[in-house]
């Protein structure tokens, strides 16, 4: 053959190769997950060999007939050094400033999309741009997803690592809960975090929510009957959208857990009772688990008092909507390893469907994280939570967990928003008086009482807390999933 025709030959072959790719989950100044095995995955040629060099191990592969590879690490120790991971085929990628440390996945609508200053639709924090200035932590690293939808899984999304600075949580506009609640690990463990932001705001939970998520629970089989056909929308919207374009790409990375922060646009849907709402939040836990295989910690946080049938009465007509979906998400911490924080006290506008402090909220999900994934025993998780009831006469006495040290009222005035009923049904505002690690609740009107509801308003903000500051569980003592685990 004329040697010319073979070097152009070889030329043109080589021109043809697939590129190593990998997705962009995996970039310069990423933070791996430490003491778990970590999956590492792209894209090269089928039958490709495939090495995978990090932290003196060199894991090897071969790529699938689609050109898919994937190799797990070892589990790796907690590293503050950067160093390079480098992934070698017929070409080689290096990423440079690597850390190992600790990582978790943001998620939901706008409350934890919203970032730090002011921003349209939603005051400022007073102190934003302090809190601004003083973002200098080279060792938490933000991963920011862009807004896209997709009807079918998508391969990848976009978005880069990025040590966080005063700058680069302003440009990108990074989750402020997000951002609270990885200061705070950060702090407490002094060890690198790694933190993703996946946010839409004015989302529902089926868009979040995968299809194998929807497949384990047949009362939500008109959501995997839409799947069929994509594009196909079930009570309005598309679901698994968002799962599809935002989060299915981020599979299997490694993660150590969840954060949420969703449920305002559920409750705006007046036919969403409770419980249906309750089997989406399992869906969708249970769901990114099964995808993940990783029964990963999942914390989110109680939606906020809001005037919901005030500011929008062509979409929400009641005001104990918003209680039936926090009854919702109380429940859903049966699952394991779950955990909830309330923000009945977090509000001082409830025309204002954003609170500003999304300071408390990253906090007081770090405690459950301090608590049940870093081993912490000196730490509350929780507010007070309705355990049972019994009566004596006029008088309803309610039984509580998570007692913090004691049970008091915050402002140290009369306990507020307790409600009773007798066998009529018929509410009448209760006297509620703290006695020992009780609430003794009464009402003139009511002889005899059945049902004693407390926070069972949308713009409800009690004042019964636990010693450690953190507001009592709204709740109903007729609630229809039982007692709080």
């Amino acid at each position: 053959m004329n040697p010319f025709r073979l070097l152009f030959f070889f030329a043109l072959l080589s021109t043809t190769r697939a590129e190593l790719q990998l997705p962009r989950i995996f970039g310069d100044h990423m933070v791996l997950q430490a003491d778990q095995p970590v999956p590492v995955w792209g894209w090269a040629d089928p039958g490709e060999s495939v090495a995978v060099t990090f932290s003196g191990q060199n894991k090897r592969t071969t790529a699938g007939t689609d050109g898919r590879w994937l190799v797990r690490l070892d589990a790796l120790p907690v590293s503050a050094q950067p160093a390079e991971l480098t992934v070698a085929a017929h070409e080689t990628k290096v990423f440079t400033d690597v850390l190992v440390g600790e990582v978790w996945l943001c998620s939901g609508q706008s409350n934890m999309e919203k970032p730090l200053g002011e921003q349209r639709g939603q005051k400022p924090v007073f102190n934003a741009e302090e809190e601004i200035r003083a973002a200098d932590f080279p060792l938490i690293r933000l991963f920011k997803v862009a807004k896209t939808k997709a009807s079918l899984p998508a391969r990848d999304l976009q978005g880069t690592w990025t040590p966080c600075s005063p700058e680069t949580i302003d440009r990108i506009k990074f989750s402020a809960a997000g951002y609270f609640f990885g200061r705070k690990i950060h702090r407490e463990l002094n060890v690198p975090v790694g933190l993703i932001d996946s946010t839409w705001g004015g989302t529902r939970i089926e868009v979040w929510t995968p299809p194998a998520g929807f497949a384990a629970l047949p009362s939500l089989a008109d959501f995997s009957d839409a799947l069929k056909t994509p594009g196909q929308k079930a009570e309005g919207s598309e679901p698994a959208s968002l799962y599809h374009a935002m989060i299915h790409p981020l599979v299997p990375f490694a993660l150590r857990g969840v954060l949420w922060y969703q449920g305002e646009t559920n409750i705006m849907d007046v036919d969403d009772g409770g419980p249906r709402y309750a089997d989406k939040m399992k869906a969708l836990i249970q769901g990114w688990r099964a995808v993940w295989q990783q029964e990963f910690s999942f914390y989110y946080v109680q939606v906020a008092p809001h005037l919901y049938h005030v500011v929008r009465p062509a979409q929400v007509v009641s005001p104990e909507a918003a209680p039936r979906l926090w009854e919702a998400q109380t429940a859903s911490q049966r699952l394991p390893r779950t955990g909830m924080i309330v923000t009945t006290d977090l509000v001082d506008d409830l025309a204002d469907i954003h609170p500003r402090n999304k300071k408390d909220v990253g906090e007081r999900l770090a405690r459950w994280a301090l608590t049940k994934d870093y081993g912490r025993t000196d730490i509350e998780v929780s507010g007070p939570v309705f355990q049972r009831m019994e009566t004596s006469g006029a008088r309803a006495i309610l039984h509580f967990e998570h007692l913090g040290g004691g049970l008091v009222a915050s402002d140290g005035k009369a306990l507020t928003w307790f409600n009773v009923a007798g066998a009529d049904g018929k509410f009448y505002p209760g006297v509620a008086v703290i006695e020992g690690d009780t609430v003794v609740v009464s009402s003139k009107h009511v002889a005899v009482p059945m049902v004693v509801r407390f926070a069972w308003d949308e713009a409800a903000r009690p004042n019964l807390a636990n010693k450690a500051g953190l507001p009592a569980v709204p709740f109903r003592t007729n609630n229809p999933f039982g007692k709080v685990p």
